[in-house]
């Protein structure tokens, strides 16, 4: 594993143990070289299927864009990156069980701002700004009274 304070390829493990939600990894090395520690995570390698994007392009799966765009949304709200990370587990774990081979960006915003509403409303209103594009004030309005409806 690369260092990433010297780049010296060469580390040994000094810890190793589950992650938090038990799905991966953590392990905690040591440069060879500089002898400064760092954490690595190792996650299973899923076969996940390609997202349809709205253009039409197909591209991988790519969980670090997902839990981005939610910790954008949940920003300066009382959420943890845990609660985050459980969330975008639920997701990939819908994805596998799916056993499509691809998965329209509709459909995942669609069960993220579900998730998001069960979870938060400040948050899964800010996704949903930007998740639907809203074209103007009333339209953001609208979503806003469907919202207080409920």
């Amino acid at each position: 594993m690369k260092c990433p304070f010297c780049g010296n390829s060469d580390s040994k493990v000094v810890d190793s143990r589950p992650d938090k939600g038990g799905s991966g990894i953590r392990r905690r090395r040591e440069c060879e070289q500089c002898a400064k520690r760092f954490t690595t995570h190792e996650r299973i390698e899923e076969m996940l299927p390609l997202v349809l994007k709205k253009d039409g392009r197909r591209e991988p799966f790519e969980r670090t864009k997902i839990i981005s765009g939610i910790k954008k949304a949940c920003e300066k709200r009382p959420i943890s990156v845990e609660v985050i990370e459980r969330l975008v587990d639920r997701l990939e774990t819908r994805l596998q069980e799916s056993s499509e081979k691809e998965i329209s960006t509709t459909l995942i915003g669609e069960w993220i701002m579900k998730e998001l509403h069960d979870l938060d409303e400040v948050a899964y209103v800010r996704f949903a700004s930007v998740y639907r594009s809203f074209r103007d004030i009333n339209e953001f309005m609208q979503e806003l009274q469907e919202l207080l409806k409920k």
